[in-house]
């Protein structure tokens, strides 16, 4: 979950014009980074050998 706290810092990078459609991309990004970093902590993670088999599966 993504705090306020870096909602406001993401918008303190931002140009001092932008569109929605930036501002949305921007903050659907820190949210999937707070969620894989969330995921690593808890240790729901897959190594690179597990993840080849994985991509050679789905590509069948």
């Amino acid at each position: 979950m993504i705090t306020k706290e870096k909602v406001i810092n993401s918008l303190k990078d931002m140009p001092d014009k932008f569109s929605i459609d930036e501002l949305m991309d921007k903050l659907m990004l820190l949210q999937k980074i707070e969620t894989g970093l969330e995921q690593s902590n808890r240790g729901e993670i897959y190594s690179t050998q597990e993840a080849r088999e994985m991509l050679k599966q789905w590509s069948k």
